[in-house]
């Protein structure tokens, strides 16, 4: 039981040692790439649910915000979601 554990913690401890060997040769170009996609996984579906909100209330009578606010909400859900998934697999 205990060099099963011992061997999956060599395991990960090894594959933190080589993400931060690729970190560091990534240097800036790979921080700047990253945070650039983590990014606009984040904005893209904020503003298309945005778009989407407004164009939806303009075709209803009587103007009002409500189809906006909520798919941008919708948008902020599925762009945080995108990023921490993003996060995740590049961990992996």
């Amino acid at each position: 039981m205990s060099g099963e554990s011992d061997e999956s913690l060599g395991r990960a401890l090894a594959r933190q040692i080589r993400r931060l060997r690729e970190a560091r040769r990534a240097g800036m170009l790979g921080l700047l790439v990253t945070g650039g996609t983590a990014g606009l996984l984040l904005v893209v579906p904020l503003v298309l649910g945005a778009y989407l909100g407004r164009w939806i209330d303009e075709q209803a009578p009587g103007y009002s915000v409500h189809w906006t606010i909520n798919l941008m909400l919708l948008g902020l859900a599925v762009g945080v979601y995108n990023v921490v998934r993003f996060f995740r697999d590049r961990d992996s």
